[in-house]
C-alpha cells in the first residue's frame, strides 16, 4: 500500500485548532457520560422504573452494546477515511451526529417512559463519539513533527481536561447548584428535569462551536488508494489482510495494541469508579464529588502538559511505564488509608499520572503508524481498547464481592494496570525513524 507524506511543518494555529476539538469534546465525556446526563438517567428518569432490573443495569448493558459496535466499526471506518482522503469529512460528519444526539437529549423528561430514549441516545452518541476520535487521533501526525509530537498530544489532552473543567463549572453554578424548584444562578426550573435537559443542549452547542476550527485549519491529506475502493463489507477483507500482514511484519505493533488495551482500560476504571469510592469508602459528601472531579481534571491536565516534554525527550514508553508504576504505588497506598483528606491527597496524586499515561499512549500509537494509515491504526487502537473494556468493571466488582468491601475493588483496578504494564515492558519502544518514513 502506498503512503502519504506529511507536508509542511504545522503552524501553532493548526495545533491550537486541533486542540480545540479536544476542548469541545469534553462536553460529551464530562457532562453527558460521566457527571450529569448519565446520572440524571439513573437517579431521576429511571428512579421509579418498574421491574427487577435497575436503570443502572440497563445503562451498563446499553453502553456494553455500544462498545461492541465500536469494536466492529472503528478499524474499517478509519481505514476507509485514510484510503479516500476523507479524514476531515469523517470527523465533521461524526461530530455533527454526536451533537445531534446531544440536542435530542433535551426531550428526555424525568419520567421512566423516557429512559429508553435516553439510553438509546447515549449509546448511539457513544458509538459515534468513539468513531469520531479515530480520524481526530489520526490527525495528530498532521499537526506535529517527530520532535514535538509528545508535546502536541499532551496539549490536546490538557485542552480536553480544561474544557471539561470550565463547562462543568458553568453547568454546576448556572443550572444545577441549589435546592428547590429552580436551580443555579439562572434559576432554571427542575420540573421534568428541565435544568438537566438544558445542560445537554448547552453541551451540544459547546461541542459544535469548538469542533469547527480544526475543519478549516488543518488541510486534508490526499487519498492513498484508488477512488474505486472496496465496498463497506469488502473493507473487512482488506482489514483482515492488513492484520495478517501486520502480524507477520510488525508484531511490535500488535503487542502494543494488546498492552495498551489493558492499561487504558485500567485508566478508564480509575475515573469510572473514583466517584463511587469517594462517597462509599472515603466519606466524601455526594455534593462534593463534582468539585473533586474538577480538581482531578486540573491535576491530570497539568500532568499531561508536563509529560509531553518528557515524551519528546525520552520517548512515550518511558512516560507510560513511569506513570503506571507510580499509579500502582499510589493505588496500594489508597487501600490502606481512610477519610476524605487522605482520598483527596492520594486521589489527586493518582490523577497526576493518568494524564501523562493517556497522552503518551496516543503518541506511542502515532509513532508506530505507517504514514497515511493512521486512521486505520487508530481504528484498531479503539477496537482493541473496547475488546477488553469489561475487565476493570468485572474485576472491581469481583474483588468487592469476594471481600464484601468496595475498597477491595481497588485491587481489581490495580490488577488490570499491572497486567498492562507487564505487557508493555515486552514491547520495544518506537523510534523517530518510523515516524518519518514514507513509502
Amino acid at each position: 500500500m502506498s503512503t502519504a507524506v506529511v507536508g509542511d511543518a504545522p503552524t501553532r494555529s493548526q495545533v491550537f485548532a486541533w486542540g480545540l476539538w479536544d476542548w469541545g469534546s469534553a462536553a460529551f465525556n464530562a457532562v453527558i457520560v460521566t457527571f450529569v446526563f448519565s446520572v440524571y438517567l439513573t437517579d431521576a428518569v429511571g428512579d421509579d422504573l418498574p421491574g427487577s432490573v435497575s436503570a443502572s443495569s440497563w445503562l451498563g448493558w446499553s453502553l456494553g452494546a455500544a462498545g461492541l459496535l465500536i469494536a466492529l466499526l472503528a478499524p474499517v471506518t478509519g481505514q476507509r477515511a485514510d484510503a479516500a482522503g476523507r479524514r476531515k469529512r469523517s470527523l465533521a460528519l461524526l461530530t455533527a451526529t454526536v451533537v445531534g444526539c446531544m440536542l435530542a437529549m433535551f426531550f428526555v423528561q424525568d419520567d421512566y417512559h423516557y429512559l429508553w430514549l435516553g439510553l438509546v441516545l447515549l449509546a448511539v452518541g457513544s458509538v459515534l463519539f468513539e468513531l469520531a476520535q479515530v480520524p481526530y487521533f489520526a490527525m495528530l501526525r498532521q499537526v506535529s513533527v517527530p520532535a514535538n509530537i509528545g508535546r502536541v498530544s499532551g496539549f490536546g489532552w490538557a485542552m480536553g481536561y480544561f474544557g471539561g473543567i470550565v463547562l462543568l463549572l458553568v453547568c454546576y453554578f448556572g443550572f444545577i447548584a441549589g435546592d428547590g424548584g429552580s436551580r443555579g444562578l439562572l434559576g432554571v426550573a427542575t420540573d421534568g428535569g428541565l435544568n438537566i435537559r438544558v445542560v445537554a443542549v448547552l453541551a451540544a452547542v459547546w461541542f459544535a462551536v469548538f469542533a469547527v476550527p480544526v475543519l478549516f485549519a488543518v488541510p486534508e491529506l490526499p487519498p492513498v488508494a484508488a477512488a474505486e475502493g472496496p465496498g463497506f463489507l469488502g473493507s473487512y477483507r482488506v482489514l483482515w489482510n492488513d492484520l495478517r500482514d501486520l502480524w507477520s511484519e510488525d508484531r511490535r505493533t500488535v503487542g502494543y495494541l494488546m498492552a495498551s488495551a489493558l492499561f487504558r482500560d485500567g485508566l478508564a476504571g480509575v475515573f469510572t469508579f473514583g466517584a463511587v469510592l469517594a462517597v462509599n469508602v472515603y466519606g466524601i459528601a455526594s455534593g462534593d464529588v463534582l468539585l473533586f472531579g474538577v480538581a482531578a481534571n486540573v491535576v491530570a491536565a497539568l500532568g499531561a502538559l508536563a509529560a509531553g516534554r518528557f515524551d519528546d525527550r525520552v520517548g512515550p514508553k518511558a512516560v507510560i511505564v513511569a506513570s503506571l508504576g507510580s499509579m500502582l504505588v499510589v493505588g496500594v497506598a489508597l487501600t490502606a488509608v481512610s477519610g476524605a483528606v487522605a482520598f483527596w491527597i492520594l486521589g489527586l496524586l493518582l490523577c497526576l499520572f493518568v494524564g501523562p499515561a493517556q497522552s503518551a499512549a496516543r503518541t506511542f500509537m502515532a509513532r508506530l503508524s505507517p504514514p497515511g494509515r493512521e486512521g486505520q491504526m487508530f481504528g484498531l487502537y479503539a477496537t482493541t481498547g473496547r475488546a477488553v473494556s469489561f475487565l476493570s468493571p468485572t474485576l472491581f466488582g469481583l474483588f468487592a464481592w469476594l471481600f464484601a468491601s468496595d475498597r477491595a475493588g481497588i485491587f481489581g483496578l490495580l490488577v488490570v494496570l499491572a497486567a498492562g504494564l507487564a505487557a508493555l515492558l515486552a514491547v520495544r519502544a518506537p523510534t523517530e525513524g518510523r515516524v518519518e518514513q514514507a513509502g
